[in-house]
């Protein structure tokens, strides 16, 4: 099994330089600057931060190798039977917040775990997706954007993009504002139901197709013109962005639980966002469409 942990890590590493190229190219100046990292139990990371763009006001893209001796709760939540288990894992996760209010947010997310313990099988699993978060959605960005993904699933099985899009739209919505993050994507955990070359494969096919299903997107909106409205309704709908990552997520929960470099994990967070109480848009206005 390490020559495929190997395997993974340089696959990791090479499309988090991919992602970073490719946004950079939409940018006149801004370049991502890089932060490596080390965690006392074991591993470390390289931490890529770009911050005030011309089209990006933050982006982060985040390459994570750890391992420790036993996995922590978020991990185990639903696999009681590997707790106490030693793991390493590795993975690439993103999160790109653009300055004009109608280009998108987007996240994605690929990772692999290997849990093992002395005189038993190793286990091992895939997980990761993406998905989108416009805060004004355009009906053929939101169709390029799944068809881009169902292309992604298709050379694995008719069903599985079905089945993704939904574990998407399930696992991003805010139980206490009974409300969807964003239009969904992608979302898969605990991939291990095919061979290990198949279930590897799967996770590149995501992994490749996220830049494929964004960078058009951004291409086309980023110099739309907008005004102070929108930018305010931007940073009020920023706000249940940093809800569901600091309730719900579980990539932000496993991070913290494993003594993660909490820079790192919380680099998901927007630079900026606004709440209001009890805020309600006025009927009929473009803002009122979203919420």
């Amino acid at each position: 099994m390490s020559h495929d942990l190997i395997a993974v890590k340089n696959y990791l590493l090479d499309l988090q330089d991919r992602i970073c190229s490719a946004l950079e190219s939409q940018e006149p100046e801004a370049r991502f600057k890089e932060d490596c990292w080390e965690r006392a139990e074991g591993g470390g990371g390289r931490t890529r931060v770009l911050s005030n763009g011309v089209v990006f006001e933050q982006g982060g893209v985040n390459f994570s190798s750890v391992s420790g001796v036993s996995l922590p709760p978020a991990a185990t939540a639903k696999r009681p039977e590997l707790a106490n288990k030693q793991f390493q894992a590795t993975g690439v996760s993103l999160v790109i917040h653009p300055n004009n209010p109608y280009v998108p947010t987007s996240h994605a997310n690929v990772r692999f775990f290997l849990a093992e313990q002395p005189g038993e099988a190793s286990v091992w699993w895939f997980g990761g997706g993406f998905d989108l978060t416009p805060y004004y959605p355009f009906h053929e960005d939101v169709i390029e954007w799944h068809n881009t993904a169902r292309a992604a699933c298709e050379p694995f099985g008719p069903e599985v993009y079905a089945n993704y899009k939904k574990w998407c739209d399930d696992y991003f919505f805010l139980k206490h504002r009974n409300e969807t993050r964003g239009v969904g994507g992608l979302f898969f955990d605990d991939l291990n139901d095919w061979d290990f070359d198949t279930c590897f494969a799967f996770m590149q096919s995501v992994g490749n197709a996220y830049i494929d299903a964004y960078l058009p997107i951004v291409q086309r909106r980023k110099d739309t013109p907008y005004g102070e409205r929108e930018r305010e309704f931007q940073l009020y709908r920023r706000g249940r962005y940093v809800e569901f990552n600091l309730i719900y997520d579980r990539g932000t929960i496993f991070g913290l639980q494993s003594g993660g470099r909490t820079e790192s994990i919380l680099m998901s967070l927007p630079p900026v966002a606004h709440w209001r109480y009890n805020w309600q848009p006025e009927p009929g206005t473009p803002e009122a469409f979203v919420i």
